[in-house]
């Protein structure tokens, strides 16, 4: 769902330096004359030898392997849908919807913590966000049309996937507003509960903006310390004790239990609940989702691995695999009798797992950049030297 390659989707590229500029100037050294070297006759001062640059900060592994995992997930869902009447595929389906966008949008949160600290960042909110989802917007229409469907295109309603981007647009968009607040957590918390009680339209993704929000805010208060508490082995060995229990919840309740809620934006009235029994179910799904979260969190390798270079172009994934989904959707390749099952949901996966490798290559970014990260320099002011 997207990516957020935490981009995105809606995923991000590396972090900029956070030292001050190198403008090369210097202050005078003390017993220094301000004015040395500009008047005729006196004697240039020997050049300085330069200060060595600082090495340049090395990327983390343990994010990327996380963002790598959660979008594969994301495509695992999404080619999912067609098989939904079987059941061992509808249970893959409710434990995978239960956490893996939460999951995307709580590191998103983690992300942004500095995000209004650096100008190349702001930058993104249009590089990376607005201009490519014009661009996928028009393209999944294009697409559509293409496959035999009536034309669409309506901006101010995402179309698909296409959510994240201008919902993650939004939540960094609120940072200020919540790194002012003393308790972000708990605000976030009520107002995702309260927003069961409306109607929310699908419009700028509002609906999604208030229903994944408490996740957002939780990654945006966490810290370095925080992901490091999860490296403890009793954290671990809960952490796969509650996945292979949400697991055995899931295949339980596949059968019976509708879909609606997995998408954290349906109203009460719309899930047909009562306001205590939607209040009940939003309080339980946020729980199963932040344990299962966590779960996740504390099992993936912290150290370099195989895949931690694909998590840094997980952006491509989320916005390129909607095409060869959509069109095995719609040429009915994913209605073979034989995929509707355990083998079948364990073919899908396997095929969407090399589906993420490739749209995470090197090459893929490089044939598809100028179209998912355009550098609009030419659209900003330069920043003001002093």
């Amino acid at each position: 769902m997207s990516d957020t390659k935490f981009s995105p989707p809606v995923q991000a590229p590396g972090e900029e330096s956070a030292g001050p500029a190198n403008t090369g100037a210097r202050w005078p050294l003390p017993g220094e004359n301000l004015f040395a070297g500009r008047g005729q006759g006196q004697a240039t001062p020997a050049p300085e030898p330069k200060a060595e640059q600082p090495p340049k900060r090395k990327r983390d592994p343990y994010l990327d392997n996380v963002k790598f995992v959660l979008i594969s997930l994301v495509v695992v869902g999404h080619s999912l849908v067609p098989t939904l009447d079987a059941h061992s595929n509808r249970a893959l389906y409710v434990f995978i919807y239960t956490f893996h966008m939460p999951a995307f949008v709580l590191i998103s949160g983690y992300l942004s913590r500095n995000f209004w600290n650096s100008n190349a960042k702001t930058n993104k909110l249009v590089d990376t966000f607005l201009v490519p989802y014009v661009i996928v917007e028009v393209g999944y229409a294009a697409l559509r049309f293409s496959l035999g469907q009536k034309w669409s295109l309506t901006i101010m309603d995402p179309a698909w996937l296409n959510w994240y981007l201008i919902a993650l647009l939004f939540w960094r968009l609120s940072t200020p507003v919540w790194k002012r607040m003393k308790y972000p957590v708990p605000v976030s918390i009520a107002i995702y509960l309260f927003a069961g009680f409306s109607n929310l339209s699908g419009d700028f993704s509002m609906d999604r903006f208030f229903g994944l929000m408490p996740f957002f805010v939780i990654g945006l208060v966490m810290q370095p310390e925080h992901f490091q508490m999860l490296d403890r082995l009793w954290i671990k060995i809960c952490g796969v004790f509650v996945i292979l229990s949400a697991a055995a919840v899931a295949i339980y309740v596949a059968p019976r239990t509708k879909l609606a809620p997995f998408y954290y934006k349906n109203s009460y009235e719309k899930m047909d609940l009562s306001w205590y029994m939607g209040l009940g179910l939003r309080t339980a799904l946020l729980i199963c989702a932040l344990a299962l979260i966590f779960s996740i969190l504390a099992l993936v390798p912290r150290g370099e691995t195989w895949y931690s270079d694909l998590g840094t172009r997980t952006l491509y994934c989320y916005l390129l695999h909607g095409v060869p989904v959509m069109i095995a959707k719609e040429q009915g390749w994913l209605n073979l009798p034989w995929l509707h099952g355990p083998l079948g949901a364990l073919a899908i996966s396997a095929s969407c797992f090399a589906l993420a490798i490739v749209l995470c290559l090197p090459e893929t970014r490089t044939v598809f950049k100028w179209m998912l990260e355009p550098r609009l320099t030419w659209l900003y002011r330069r920043p003001s030297r002093s």
